[in-house]
């Protein structure tokens, strides 16, 4: 088989351009989308090293997909390449989120966009559960993985836990486990195959043998890490010193800036720390506007995680102080992103040369075996702790053996609420209709309702 010529700097920036601009669907559409393009049309590299890479990205915090571009970029044009690709996998999202945002803050109020994201939030919560039953089905192979995930939920739901000291104990059980010897934990808990044509190492750019580059240096690990760091902290720790740990902004880098470290286990996961501590802690946004910023980040291209964005925009915009209250939204916004996607660049550029040493770690897997059977439990009380705000207009909460419960009020149900997301639920889970018919789908079924004054929006 003849080997495509290799491709210059800006070639291959045109390929993370066009990436960039079709990454819809989430993880799993945007890592199968990047398989099609990079492993089968232009074969890069062959299916086993985009494997590793993947499995690799898979063991980070932060958005995996976004990371795996990061690492072939960086494969195969070194430092900047690994910046561009990462760079265009997030900015058609950043820039449509902000759009999306603006759009919100200004016209959220008015009653057909009402009605639109009254629409979207049915579909979004149908695409959580969708997301929990296809996480669930490859993760819970036995009784102790189902027994982890069912003590997640059990833990945030009813307990309050934090999202970083869950995803810490599944991590410590699987390690644990895996020294025992213990049955349940030595499947393997890395992707398996993705793309429909599989290619070999030997036929594709890179080949089988590591490129020089990507060979272990410890100064260059240690520079790149230190600008890094600097660029990611450096404006956080300013931002605390000049206007205090209260203000907003400070608030706001503080909290991302730990999610980056701490959230594994995809959007979804993510998306359950982030409503637990926006939502209730901080009091940045409603879960209703949760919903809406995950409908925006559903239907623009970029990693679902681009939601935090619109997390931030509206913290900032509610707390402008002196600001005008776009403008601090924007700076909030924009501040998110940054604190967010800074640390993805900082993993891979640090841990990518060591990666031959992870990738026969049994330990390491059944760790992350564990983890992701927690993350089942932990986007499960996501779908139930939107779909409950979503369909009930009142709570009252219930507590007793250091529970704090939010039970619905049944007399508070909105019915076309309801309907809707049933509506969703079923085209998904029993039709097979896909994620953007859906999403379209539910929006003009929210516009309808509302035109006809049948809507309880």
């Amino acid at each position: 088989m003849n080997k495509p010529r290799y491709p210059t700097l800006m070639e291959a920036t045109r390929i993370w351009a066009r990436i960039g601009l079709l990454s819809f669907g989430g993880p799993a559409g945007q890592i199968a989308m990047m398989h099609r393009i990079l492993v089968e049309e232009q074969k890069w590299l062959g299916e086993k090293r985009f494997l590793h890479a993947l499995n690799y990205c898979m063991l980070l915090p932060g958005p995996e997909a976004q990371q795996l571009a990061v690492y072939i970029g960086w494969l195969m044009h070194r430092t900047l390449g690994g910046i561009i690709a990462g760079v265009l996998f997030v900015l058609p999202g950043v820039v449509a989120i902000m759009g999306l945002s603006w759009i919100y803050a200004i016209w959220g109020n008015v009653g057909i966009v009402e009605a639109l994201f009254f629409g979207l939030k049915a579909a979004v919560l149908a695409i959580v559960v969708q997301a929990v039953i296809r996480i669930g089905s490859r993760a819970l192979k036995n009784a102790a993985m189902l027994a982890i995930a069912a003590a997640a939920f059990i833990a945030i739901f009813a307990f309050g836990v934090p999202f970083p000291l869950i995803i810490l104990a599944a991590g410590l059980i699987g390690f644990i486990g895996s020294r025992a010897n213990i049955p349940a934990f030595r499947d393997g808990g890395g992707h398996g195959k993705v793309g429909s044509v599989q290619v070999a190492d030997a036929d594709t750019l890179l080949g089988e043998e590591s490129p020089e580059h990507t060979r272990v240096n410890r100064g260059w690990a240690l520079r790149i890490s230190a600008v890094l760091l600097g660029m990611w902290l450096i404006p956080v720790a300013l931002l605390f010193l000049l206007l205090g740990p209260a203000n907003v902004f400070s608030q706001i880098a503080g909290f991302f800036s730990t999610m980056a470290v701490v959230t594994f286990g995809g959007a979804y996961a993510v998306l359950a720390y982030v409503a637990q501590e926006a939502v209730q802690h901080y009091g940045w946004l409603a879960p209703g506007e949760m919903l809406d910023g995950l409908g925006m980040a559903e239907t623009t291209p970029g990693p679902l995680i681009m939601v935090t964005q619109f997390v931030g925009f509206m913290g900032a915009l509610r707390e402008a102080g002196g600001l005008s209250p776009l403008l601090a939204g924007t700076l909030g916004g924009l501040l998110t992103t940054w604190v967010t996607f800074t640390p993805c660049f900082l993993w891979i550029f640090l841990g990518a040369p060591f990666i031959e040493r992870l990738r026969d770690n049994h330990q390491l897997t059944a760790a992350l075996t564990a983890i992701t059977a927690a993350v089942v439990g932990v986007i499960l009380n996501l779908a139930v702790w939107f779909g409950l705000h979503l369909v009930f207009g009142e709570m009252r909460v219930f507590t007793g053996l250091g529970m704090q419960v939010n039970v619905p009020v049944p007399g508070s149900i909105n019915p076309a609420s309801a309907l809707l997301t049933l509506a969703a639920l079923v085209a998904m889970l029993q039709f097979r209709v896909g994620i953007f018919k859906v999403l379209i789908g539910s929006a003009a079924a929210g516009i309808l309702l509302y035109l006809s004054g049948l809507g309880g929006i």
